[in-house]
C-alpha cells in the first residue's frame, strides 16, 4: 500500500503541472486566435464549436481539475489509512483539503477574478504538499520500523 500510495501523491504532483501547462496552452491560443482578428464574447463560450485547437486545453483543465483530481486525491486518502506512513494520513488529508480549496477557487473565480491568483498559489501549494506526501513514503529499511519513519 506504500508504493499505491506513493503513486498516488505523485500523480496529484504531476496533474498540477499537467494543468499548468494545459491552461497556458489554452490561454495562449485564444491570445493568437484573437490577434488573429476573431472575437472573443458570450455567444463563442456557449457555443458546442471549438473555436481553435487550443480551446482543448481550458477543457483538459476542466476535466482534470473537476474530476480526475480529486479522485486521486480522496484514492489517496483512503489508501493512506492502509498505508502505515507516518504522517501519511494527516498529508493526504491535507492534500485532499487543497484539492477541495482548488475547485471552489477556480469555479468561484469565473465571478470573482481576483480570486484566479488565490487559484495559482492554492496549486503551487497542492504541488509542494503532494510531493511531501509521495516522500514520506519511501522504504523501510532494515535498521528502521515502518512505524520509525519520519
Amino acid at each position: 500500500m506504500r508504493i499505491v500510495y506513493k503513486i498516488l501523491a505523485y500523480a496529484v504532483a504531476v496533474e498540477v503541472a499537467v494543468q499548468a501547462t494545459v491552461i497556458v496552452l489554452g490561454f495562449a491560443g485564444l491570445g493568437k486566435w484573437v490577434s488573429d482578428g476573431n472575437v472573443f464574447d458570450k455567444a463563442v463560450m456557449e457555443s458546442d464549436d471549438l473555436p481553435f485547437p487550443e480551446v482543448v486545453g481550458i477543457i483538459v483543465h476542466g476535466i482534470n481539475g473537476g474530476i480526475v483530481i480529486p479522485v486521486i486525491a480522496l484514492l489517496l486518502l483512503i489508501v493512506s489509512f492502509f498505508a502505515r506512513i507516518t504522517g501519511g494520513v494527516k498529508f493526504a488529508a491535507f492534500v485532499l483539503l487543497l484539492v477541495a480549496a482548488q475547485a471552489m477557487l477556480g469555479y468561484a473565480a469565473h465571478d470573482l477574478p481576483w480570486l484566479g491568483g488565490l487559484h495559482g498559489l492554492n496549486a503551487m501549494a497542492l504541488f509542494v504538499v503532494a510531493l511531501h506526501a509521495a516522500r514520506r513514503a519511501r522504504p523501510v529499511t532494515a535498521d528502521a520500523p515502518a512505524s520509525a519513519t519520519v
